[in-house]
């Protein structure tokens, strides 16, 4: 992978507008992509287009070319709104482009709570400059605002910003749940919000904003992609996790996780060996030869019967991870989160 993923370029984007025929747009999205030979995801709604793409780099500057002067997203979309990282086709399996609810599955009708009702964005350098002063008065131990990350437990676990509050869940759908069941968490606070590429914030903000709880909401215009693009060496350590076969991306050397067995600080991912379990598991390069492949011992056990069985049968199953996690944590106290120096 590492060789040719310098070969072309994945492209993130997502764009909020008005679409009368989704339908339409999205076997329109879907030729344009046949064509221009790009692999991905591209989510139509009738609320907008939200897409991560990969291809050679001439087939995606195309691609900007051609969404940038689609009347749709003509006045909407800028070269700004594209962040891009060193991939390409091979980084997906295939193409798939659909029409959902939602071009982010929050598990909300849009209509009632709309990406228009969202907090104030704040470019990367404004969103440094606050959490360098979150970080100061934090470690005074006086501080009024939250640094959020809304984003998966296995994404933050990679990689956040110093003195964040990451929710334990498992999918951003979870995200309302767990803002309703903390919501005396939020009272009066200033909260900073971030995600991959901005677009979790949008409507994860909006739903913030909707329980009137918050002082002021704001969130990282572009996401940590585009944070990091300014500032490598800034306050988000780690790598960055991104939904494709890559599943972390870097800025700086830093490695802040550690394998699930043995402890040694480990960051790259692989899918649990189990053939009926999705989960993600960190396990170094010793443990693995070990065969220590699974993502817990319920794993490890079951892979073992199903070979011994060969019964093809491909059910998603609750593990040990599963079940030990609540479907959404609720924060005893935020004096964790206090740790900023970290």
């Amino acid at each position: 992978h590492a060789t040719n993923s310098k070969v072309g370029e994945v492209l993130l984007y997502y764009c909020y507008c008005e679409v009368k025929d989704p339908e339409k747009l999205c076997a329109w999205q879907k030729a344009l992509c046949q064509h221009l030979h790009l692999t991905g995801k591209v989510r139509v709604a009738s609320e907008g287009i939200n897409g991560t793409v990969g291809g050679s780099k001439v087939a995606v500057r195309l691609y900007i070319e051609v969404m940038l002067s689609q009347p749709l997203f003509k006045d909407i979309l800028c070269q700004e709104d594209f962040k891009s990282s060193a991939g390409g086709a091979h980084c997906f399996p295939d193409l798939r482009v659909g029409v959902f609810k939602e071009i982010v599955p929050m598990g909300i009708d849009p209509k009632i709570v709309s990406y228009k009702e969202t907090g104030i964005h704040l470019s990367p350098q404004e969103f440094h400059r606050e959490v360098e002063q979150y970080l100061s008065r934090a470690s005074q131990g006086q501080s009024d605002t939250i640094l959020l990350d809304c984003r998966n437990f296995y994404e933050s676990k990679i990689g956040h910003f110093q003195g964040c509050l990451a929710p334990d869940i498992r999918k951003f759908s979870y995200f309302p749940s767990y803002v309703d069941e903390n919501l005396e968490l939020f009272r009066d606070k200033r909260v900073l919000m971030y995600c991959t590429g901005g677009i979790r914030c949008e409507r994860g903000s909006a739903y913030l904003r909707s329980k009137a709880a918050c002082r002021e909401v704001y969130q990282l215009k572009g996401g940590i992609h585009k944070y990091l693009e300014e500032f490598p060496d800034g306050f988000y350590r780690g790598k960055l996790f991104v939904f494709d076969d890559r599943y972390a991306i870097c800025s700086n050397e830093d490695v802040i996780s550690a394998c699930r067995y043995c402890g040694t600080l480990w960051d790259q991912y692989k899918l649990c060996s189990s053939q009926h379990c999705r989960q993600l598991v960190l396990t170094c390069p010793s443990c693995r030869r070990k065969g220590l492949t699974a993502c817990c011992p319920v794993c490890q056990e079951k892979e073992l019967m199903v070979t011994s069985r060969a019964s093809g049968q491909t059910l998603k199953e609750e593990c040990e991870c599963t079940r030990r996690r609540p479907r959404v944590p609720i924060e005893r106290v935020l004096q964790r989160t206090l740790d900023a120096g970290k």
